[in-house]
């Protein structure tokens, strides 16, 4: 894991419509819109107040990616919630060619360390759909602690202590 960088924009979008098919193809929510928007989400890579990691594996090869902020947002968790130390991880891309791999999962519980490393206490997470938060609860072992809506659908808040997880196949390119 390493803060993604302008270079990683052309192949953070190609990832981003290469899940859009895969969740099409599926029938899984939210595929559908995603290449209009792909564009737009790999820019934040190259965006200096956007904090986005890149995965990628040995030969350099872009895995996944995904936003990692310092602050808890304001919608759906309480104010004592928000004065605790936490990161929230946000808009994770895997590729879906190496879904065996369990990129995702690899990626959320690499936050977990690095959240422990960094001082804090909590990793918190949100989506807007059922079949994520269960695998985010039974696969990644987040758990949910409101749901509430935003933009007129339910979202779906969760969380889990940040902890160094041993024998993670994944590193970082910093020092945290």
């Amino acid at each position: 894991m390493r803060p993604a960088t302008q270079a990683d924009v052309p192949a953070y979008a190609a990832l981003i419509r290469d899940r859009a098919v895969w969740m099409v193809r599926r029938g899984m929510e939210g595929g559908e819109e995603l290449p209009d928007r792909a564009d737009q989400i790999a820019a934040r890579a190259a965006d200096d107040h956007t904090p986005v990691w890149a995965m990628t594996d040995p030969d350099g090869h872009l895995v996944g990616c995904t936003s990692l902020y310092e602050e808890t947002p304001q919608w759906g968790w309480t104010d004592a919630e928000r004065a605790e130390p936490a990161l929230f991880l946000a808009t994770t891309f895997t590729d879906p060619a190496r879904r065996a791999e369990r990129p995702g999962a690899l990626i959320a519980w690499w936050a977990l360390g690095y959240a422990a490393r960094t001082g804090k206490e909590w990793v918190r997470r949100g989506c807007g759909h059922v079949g994520l938060v269960r695998y985010y609860r039974d696969v990644q072992g987040f758990q949910l602690v409101h749901t509430t809506e935003r933009h007129g659908h339910a979202a779906y808040l969760l969380a889990r202590k940040a902890q160094e997880l041993a024998g993670l196949p994944i590193r970082s390119a910093v020092n945290a």
